[in-house]
């Protein structure tokens, strides 16, 4: 009894960690803060990283992507390379490690109206995006939640 308990801790724990990993299969070894991001990309348009932060929100529609807080009070768009994975939906509050290409890009009127409207914002307020924004947005490879 007392090895099948063991067994069963082991399992348990096995599957509990394998859960919390989507897309590549990475580590929370020497991640980057996302706080400290802005400033490392200084005037680079691209940054290979591993970082690590809090989810701000998720795609409610189906986990296809997520903000994650930066230092400024703004947020930074996670999405998934190839989108090959999705994230669970209910990880708000919640630390995350990703790792792949942090980008700073302009992002079009309509993906802003298509990501409000993944978010559960009203009609009222996906009518006010009326313009493109300048964002740090990363395409992940893969994301621990912690």
């Amino acid at each position: 009894m007392k090895t099948f308990s063991i067994l069963l801790f082991v399992l348990t724990i096995s599957f509990a960690k394998a859960q919390s990993n989507f897309g590549k299969q990475i580590d929370d070894k020497k991640a980057l803060a996302a706080t400290a991001l802005p400033a490392k990309m200084a005037d680079k348009s691209e940054l290979q990283a591993k970082v690590i932060g809090t989810v701000e929100s998720v795609c409610q529609v189906k986990g296809c992507w997520m903000k994650v807080n930066l230092d400024n009070g703004e947020t930074m768009r996670v999405m998934f390379k190839d989108y090959g994975f999705f994230v669970p939906k209910d990880i708000t509050g919640k630390t995350v490690v990703f790792e792949g290409e942090a980008k700073k890009t302009t992002v079009p009127v309509e993906h802003l109206k298509h990501y409000a409207q993944d978010a559960g914002e009203s009609k009222e307020e996906i009518a006010k995006i009326t313009e493109p924004k300048e964002e740090l947005t990363f395409i992940a490879d893969g994301v621990i939640v912690k």
